[in-house]
């Protein structure tokens, strides 16, 4: 987890002009946004009213389109780091239009990221570590396997049901839910006081368009259920898998995770989390030069990392909350 500080001082002061590698990534993130947008459209419009009636087949596409989850995610969470566009205010656009079609308030999305940076690995953001003088393990494994298979993705959907309620109610809810341990507080009281207005919006968007979806695939809705329960289960497996087990109080700290080449351009350098995480200003593109700048290390493999999170909670006071590295730094 090494880092040179021209490469993060260059992550935190702001980006190089416009060069033609920064261009050319700039393109490839129109294009993927492109075909991100599309497959929305495929997967809500085309798929039920097309190509389901004359053959069910087709279905098989979700399966597909379910796999792509993480690539999806990522250029969502480069518009939280408003990396997606130059601009500013196309980027926030572009990233609410993303997040309605993955099923969330891009409000919400950004807050709860941010506030991951800010406090990764802290007492409020750690997600599988528990303090054993006063829970047990069996206490603390039911809800941490449940956020690991699924949980997690199902909480941010299921923040639309809070668009239509008052101020007053977001309030008090922030302040219930404002304990040490966790976040969730800081979420609801940011989107209170600064992203009320565009959460109802993009949350209002959400419903109507996965209801009508749900509609259009009539009675083959349980499709469209599989595809959206395969994308939380994605989603929530990976979220911590950079940071399980990792030292505690270190929010610059991530692992990176090995991947074949093509892997780690199709998630759009995700893997490469420890570099992200201490250059979050660094657009995709620019992650795997950093990464070799920074002289950094990859940690362990991707579906190693995954997997290891099914060991279940950590006490806080284990002895075991480090990273080995790999003996290679190059795929």
């Amino acid at each position: 987890m090494r880092s040179d500080g021209r490469e993060q001082r260059r992550g935190q002061s702001g980006r190089p002009g416009d060069d033609p590698a920064r261009r050319s990534g700039q393109a490839v993130s129109a294009v993927l946004v492109a075909a991100a947008s599309a497959g929305v459209c495929l997967q809500l419009v085309v798929i039920p009213l097309w190509l389901l009636p004359p053959d069910p087949a087709w279905g098989w596409l979700l399966l597909a389109m379910a796999a792509l989850t993480t690539p999806y995610w990522s250029l969502v969470h480069e518009a939280i780091h408003g990396s997606l566009h130059r601009d500013r205010v196309c980027n926030d656009r572009l990233g609410r239009l993303l997040a309605i079609g993955y099923g969330a308030p891009f409000s919400l999305l950004k807050t709860g990221h941010l506030l991951h940076h800010r406090y990764s690995r802290t007492r409020r953001d750690r997600t599988e570590i528990y303090d054993s003088a006063t829970t047990r393990w069996t206490t603390m494994a039911p809800g941490y396997y449940f956020r690991l298979v699924g949980g997690l993705y199902f909480a941010e959907v299921g923040s639309v049901l809070l668009v239509a309620a008052p101020r007053r109610l977001w309030s008090y809810l922030a302040r219930r839910l404002d304990t040490p341990d966790t976040v969730a507080g800081l979420i609801l009281d940011g989107i209170n006081r600064r992203h009320l207005h565009q959460f109802r919006v993009d949350g209002t968007a959400v419903v109507v368009l996965y209801l009508a979806a749900a509609l259009a695939y009539g009675p083959y809705a349980w499709m469209l259920v599989a595809a959206v329960a395969g994308r939380a289960a994605l989603i929530s497996v990976a979220d911590n898998a950079f940071h399980y087990g990792t030292p505690l109080d270190a929010p610059l700290d991530a692992v990176n995770l090995r991947l074949p080449a093509p892997l780690e351009r199709l998630v759009l350098a995700f893997n490469l989390h420890n570099v992200h995480h201490r250059h979050p200003g660094l657009p995709w593109y620019e992650l795997r030069s950093a990464f070799a700048a920074d002289d950094d290390q990859f940690h362990l493999g991707w579906f190693g990392a995954v997997a290891r999170q099914f060991r279940g909670p950590i006490p806080a006071e284990a002895r075991t909350l480090s990273v080995v590295a790999d003996n290679q730094t190059t795929p």
